[in-house]
């Protein structure tokens, strides 16, 4: 592979907070760029997207990422309007994404927990020790917008880019009994 350099962000979409996370991938080694979060500001749906839109463009312009990884929206049937609300965001984050050419991967909230940490309902302490051990931090990440944001670009790395970059993780044994 020599020595190309990937740089992948990683995106938690939330109508108040939006944690982003940048990552580069060097070889075999994952480090961390930045991490942090964008807070929607206004009083109304349009300008608090308007303010995520605009803060988005902003990372994706400073940091000029190869690729985008944003988590899913997990809908539950006790509360649809927070879903729609946050697909709201989700397609603003979106936008920015493919406004600046980026190919775009999507994740369940579920496969990128168990993908970090083994278990699909990890909580966020868990996410932040996981990404903390990942990235070969002091600390584990703060605030938890963030270390999830940087949790959707590892498992970006994990589940696309390491077998494109380094082939299957699969080893197969074959039986000498025909």
């Amino acid at each position: 592979m020599g020595s190309t350099c990937i740089r992948v962000v990683g995106f938690d979409p939330g109508l108040n907070v939006t944690g982003y996370g940048v990552i580069e991938v060097i070889q075999n080694v994952v480090r961390l760029v930045e991490a942090g979060t964008v807070r929607s500001k206004g009083e109304s749906l349009e300008a608090r997207l308007q303010t995520i839109h605009a803060g988005v463009c902003e990372v994706i312009n400073h940091f000029r990422p190869d690729a985008m990884s944003i988590e899913q929206v997990f809908s539950h049937s006790r509360f649809p309007k927070t879903a729609i609300l946050l697909g709201h965001a989700r397609g603003v984050i979106c936008l920015a994404g493919v406004q600046a050419g980026l190919a775009i991967h999507h994740y369940l909230p579920n496969r990128v927990k168990s993908t970090l940490t083994g278990s699909g309902h990890a909580g966020k302490p868990q996410i932040q020790a996981a990404v903390q051990r990942e990235l070969g931090l002091a600390a584990k990440p703060e605030p938890a917008d963030a270390a999830d944001a940087l949790a959707v670009a590892l498992a970006d790395y994990h589940l696309r880019l390491r077998p494109l970059l380094f082939g299957s993780a699969v080893v197969r044994i074959r039986s000498r009994r025909a």
